[in-house]
């Protein structure tokens, strides 16, 4: 497996990644919250890579998994009681983590959260951020099983989806799972 930023030839197939997991929601077998043609779309994909915080965990030359990485807090994170009040240069933040389904149960959503992990340390951020829909208890039991702890939940609008309750997640890099 391997895990890079993102590249312009990339933006299709993370779109495609998108789509299937929406289209999982719209049979009622995915939960994560979000909502076709709002939250994630080609827009959400493209914006990241122009900021150069968007990577994809590739296998066999193929896009299998997708997430963006950077020091951007969501603003609801100023409502967290983190346990680790660092200074934001310290904190690196994981938003937007999803594999296709055609690759679910091989550990690649575990394997990017690693990943990532590496990533921030290498960065000089020690403390690690996370969010997920309250609804979405199979990242909720991955996050945790990873070292995560959840240390809040706060009611928002989320990328424009109405009445989300976000899940605040946080960890100290290299401490736990």
């Amino acid at each position: 497996m391997t895990y890079r930023k993102a590249t312009a030839a990339d933006i299709g197939a993370v779109t495609d990644i998108y789509e299937a997991t929406h289209d999982l929601r719209d049979k009622g077998e995915h939960y994560t919250g979000w909502v076709r043609g709002i939250y994630p779309s080609e827009k959400t994909a493209r914006d990241a890579l122009a900021r150069g915080d968007l990577f994809v965990a590739e296998e066999d030359g193929a896009v299998v998994g997708t997430g963006i990485i950077n020091q951007q807090q969501v603003d609801v994170y100023e409502q967290g009681d983190w346990q680790y009040p660092a200074p934001d240069r310290e904190i690196m933040v994981l938003h937007t983590l999803v594999i296709h389904p055609a690759h679910y149960g091989k550990g690649l959503g575990p394997g990017f959260v690693r990943f990532y992990e590496r990533y921030a340390l290498e960065h000089g951020c020690p403390y690690l951020r996370i969010d997920t829909n309250q609804i979405n208890s199979k990242a909720r039991a991955m996050y945790k099983k990873l070292g995560f702890v959840e240390i809040g939940v706060v009611p928002c609008v989320f990328n424009g989806i109405e009445g989300v309750r976000l899940v605040l997640l946080e960890k100290k890099a290299g401490a736990g799972a």
